[in-house]
């Protein structure tokens, strides 16, 4: 092939990489012609109404225990470090990057030049080189495209870059991994290098967990969390919550504007999508309960990650969880008709913490301080049922700070003060809402009804609920409305106070590693 302009232009843009002898270069193709690279080259298959369906292989979800932060002297003293943020030492980290780079030797390759963040004054360029035509589609579609704002894509040195090659193995005698999936974050050097794995999750919650670490020091929070607005520009509200609390689908709400659905930042004077899609858990997705994102599965531009396709009709079954409970779906944000895009808002006047409590004992809503709103905040505390993870038997509390520890680079105190700062500066009203089960635990009570979850969500975004009569937990010390009281659910007031009591302990013993990092006004808005 001869040499021209555009290929040497291109081939400078990655020699800082070491990426110096690719076979071919796909930089920034249309959707239409990453769909067509992708079942050329069997990737995936076409559904019925145009969604591109894939298979992730043998991860179906986050590697956990392979992500690594590179420790070195630029950042060690800023970084969480611990049991989500395992240190790998810079000369391991240079090995193996040296390794990819010879098994990408000759290989062709997909780019995609995209922005992290919708608000121009914290947006960061970020590109991703990819061996997949499919997950060059997962960037186009879940980040920002400049394309889409009216400006031209220059190839330049970004932000940030994502090395991902899924086909790569590592070997943990030689690369001093745990397995063969890596994920390896240097953050000095913005790059995120990433193998073994074809979970697309992982670009995007990679670039999240840089975005975690940069943005503190710009007095931007990082969040976790939906957005979504009303008709009021003011009327903007915030949804922190684990993966099954109903973030999602809450925020995907047809009466109000979605801003995003997963990741923000919140300034001074706004709040901000970092992205530009949604990545949907699709596992028995209803058309009746979740209109929205039913119909943005199907269409052309959607991705779905582990769905069953009936390769005769081509048409998909959410219901069969065969592969994994955790199909998703990945579509542009512009596929939910009330979206916001780029997706900017101004500061809340809201923040609803999720929790889908498995044990039945926490009140339906509760309103929250903002010494509770730290607190819950720094618990991120939620219920795993049977049957979301193998071994899982009976309703286990589970506990991720800052509503998604995973990602934080910095220690979860720092987010949570600011937190508090910005709730308190924007008289900013809380709430904790339970998404989980009422009249008795899992197996025994009821799962909450979402028709009256969206009744009291809507009810306290209005305002509605703000000089109702409150009363608090005698245990938790929140602050319920006196007809959502929780023990009137169950049949035995004295088995509902056991199991909030066991409740309660956990709370403590997930809170204690904070204790001296908060202050006493925090620690004692707790479980009494």
């Amino acid at each position: 092939m001869p040499y021209t302009a555009q290929r040497i232009t291109e081939e400078l843009a990655m020699s800082h990489l070491g990426l110096k002898n690719l076979e071919s270069v796909h930089w920034n193709l249309p959707t239409p012609s990453l769909y067509e690279h992708a079942i050329r080259r069997c990737e995936g298959h076409l559904a019925h109404m145009g969604a591109l369906v894939v298979r992730t292989g043998h991860f179906t979800g986050r590697a956990v225990k392979d992500k690594f932060i590179v420790d070195e002297p630029a950042t060690h003293d800023k970084v969480w470090w611990g049991e989500f943020n395992k240190a790998m030492p810079e000369d391991q980290f240079d090995a193996l990057l040296d390794r990819v780079r010879g098994y990408m030797d000759g290989q062709q390759v997909y780019v995609e030049d995209c922005l992290v963040g919708a608000d121009s004054h914290y947006e960061k360029p970020v590109r991703v080189i990819t061996q997949d035509a499919w997950h060059a589609l997962f960037a186009r579609t879940m980040f920002v495209r400049p394309v889409d704002l009216g400006r031209e894509i220059t190839i330049t040195e970004p932000d940030f870059t994502v090395i991902h090659v899924p086909h790569f193995h590592a070997m943990p005698s030689i690369d001093h991994t745990n397995s063969e999936a890596f994920v390896i974050l240097h953050l000095s050097r913005r790059i995120a290098l990433i193998g073994g794995t074809s979970y697309a999750g992982e670009i995007k919650k990679s670039i999240f967990t840089i975005m975690n670490y940069l943005l503190p020091e710009q007095d931007v929070l990082p969040m976790h969390a939906a957005v979504n607005v009303g008709d009021d520009p003011a009327d903007v509200a915030v949804f922190f919550g684990l993966s099954g609390t109903g973030k999602t689908t809450l925020s995907s709400d047809p009466s109000r504007k979605l801003i995003g659905d997963d990741e923000h930042g919140w300034s001074r004077s706004a709040v901000f999508n970092f992205e530009g899609g949604c990545y949907a858990k699709v596992d028995h997705l209803s058309e009746e309960k979740e209109p929205l994102i039913h119909s943005a599965t199907h269409r052309f531009g959607t991705i779905l990650e582990n769905v069953r396709l009936d390769m005769t009709t081509r048409r998909v079954d959410f219901d069969d969880v065969s592969l994994t409970p955790n199909s998703r779906a990945s579509y542009p944000i512009q596929a939910i008709p009330n979206a916001i895009y780029p997706g900017v808002g101004k500061a809340p006047k809201n923040i609803v913490m999720l929790t889908a409590d498995a044990f039945g004992v926490l009140p339906a809503l509760s309103r929250l301080t903002p010494e509770q709103a730290m607190y819950y905040f720094l618990l991120g505390y939620t219920a795993k049922i049977p049957g979301t993870e193998i071994g899982v038997a009976e309703p286990v509390a589970t506990f991720s700070p800052c509503f998604g520890a995973p990602f934080m680079a910095r220690h979860p105190v720092i987010y949570a003060r600011m937190l508090g700062e910005k709730i308190r500066a924007g008289h900013v009203k809380c709430w904790l809402l339970n998404t989980g089960w009422s009249g008795g635990p899992y197996g025994v009570g009821e799962r909450m009804d979402i028709g009256l979850t969206r009744t009291l969500l809507s009810a306290a975004l209005a305002g509605h609920l703000d000089d109702i009569k409150y009363q608090r937990h005698p245990i938790f010390g929140l602050f319920m409305p006196d007809t959502l009281d929780p023990i009137t659910t169950w049949s035995d007031a004295m088995e509902y106070r056991v199991t909030a009591e066991k409740l309660a302990t956990s709370f403590k013993e997930a809170f204690a590693p904070f204790q001296g990092a908060v202050s006493k006004e925090v620690l004692a808005s707790g479980p009494r």
